[in-house]
């Protein structure tokens, strides 16, 4: 059975989440968390707490952490905030601020390997 969380509006740039989100795809849950633990990135935090919620979802209906894998975790792009920098001569430089959105799935690792 899959078993889902989402996080939306977060403030890294889906580049960035989808470097961390690569190394943790297909891997089981508490290896997942604890790799995310030692991860120096910005983007470790959100997906391990995304990560924590999906498990608590799991529980809820029945599941034992013990037997999840991170099958998918899906990272999409989110708004934009676009900001202005003076500088010089009265002109402005634009730049953007951009949002991730990230869903995640996991699998039974027993369901997940036949």
């Amino acid at each position: 059975m899959e078993y889902t969380a989402t996080a939306k509006y977060i403030r890294t740039s889906p580049r960035k989440v989808r470097l961390v989100a690569r190394a943790i795809s297909g891997k089981k849950v508490g290896v997942a968390l604890s790799a995310l633990g030692s991860i120096p990135k910005h983007a470790a935090e959100p997906l391990k707490k995304l990560i924590d919620s999906a498990v608590a979802n799991a529980v809820q209906k029945k599941a034992t952490a013990d037997t999840l894998i991170v099958a998918a975790i899906d990272v999409m792009g989110g708004p934009v905030l676009k900001r202005w920098h003076a500088a010089s001569r009265g002109m402005a430089h634009s730049y953007k601020k951009r949002m991730t959105h990230v869903k995640v799935i996991l699998k039974d690792e027993e369901k997940g390997s036949k």
